[in-house]
């Protein structure tokens, strides 16, 4: 439990908490102690070189990391998204495979939830917190899947559990929590946020409307 009130403190108050989580891991504690070994595992787990530039899942963990503590003074609920952050590729260690050559991690997002949850409950007895981050976790990956049209987007069922502006700001922070960005690749990646959050709105006024 102190553990997670320390780990919660930097979450909250640094702007780069990476470098505490860093100092953490060298104590070896993601690689001996449940739940923080769900963590642990994300430092083997490789992703595309062509999208993830920086590496395995741990590295894009904490840059995604720094990118939330940068502008967690933008969060409706700073904790939920910090907490967000640091889990919301949990589902990776499970779901990644190489297929025909090719990184994969179909449905992350959904083992992420699930996982996210059993993390959490290690830790706290605040469900509704739990519930915030693991919804968090599920949804992060509707930023690709809307603006891309891709099918398995779903704007009404995740308006329906989470605030879209929060996924947008987690989904900001992952997006950018990357390899090798530039300003012209953080520019893209900034309007690709504004896009998904017009396709939502549109979603949303069309079903207003409907109703």
């Amino acid at each position: 439990m102190q553990t997670y009130i320390e780990i919660d403190e930097h979450l909250m108050n640094d702007r780069k908490p990476s470098s505490y989580i860093i100092e953490l891991s060298k104590t070896g504690l993601f690689e001996v102690e449940y739940p923080y070994t769900l963590l642990g595992d994300l430092m083997k787990i490789p992703q595309s070189p062509k999208h993830h530039p920086e590496g395995s899942v741990w590295n894009h963990t904490l840059l995604v990391l720094d990118n939330a503590g940068e502008r967690k003074h933008l969060s409706q609920n700073p904790k939920v998204l910090m907490w967000s952050a640091l889990l919301h590729d949990l589902g990776k260690a499970p779901a990644t495979k190489i297929m025909k050559g090719r990184i994969t991690s179909y449905d992350h997002d959904k083992l992420g939830e699930r996982l996210s949850v059993k993390f959490l409950k290690e830790l706290t007895d605040d469900q509704k917190f739990i519930n915030e981050v693991s919804k968090m976790v599920r949804w992060h990956m509707q930023i690709l899947f809307v603006t891309k049209g891709l099918p398995f987007a779903d704007i009404r069922r995740m308006a329906s559990e989470v605030s879209i502006d929060e996924v947008a700001l987690l989904g900001l922070c992952d997006r950018l929590g990357r390899g090798d960005m530039t300003i012209d690749k953080k520019l893209i990646e900034e309007k690709s946020i504004i896009t998904f959050l017009e396709k939502c709105q549109k979603v949303s006024k069309y079903q207003k409307e409907s109703t």
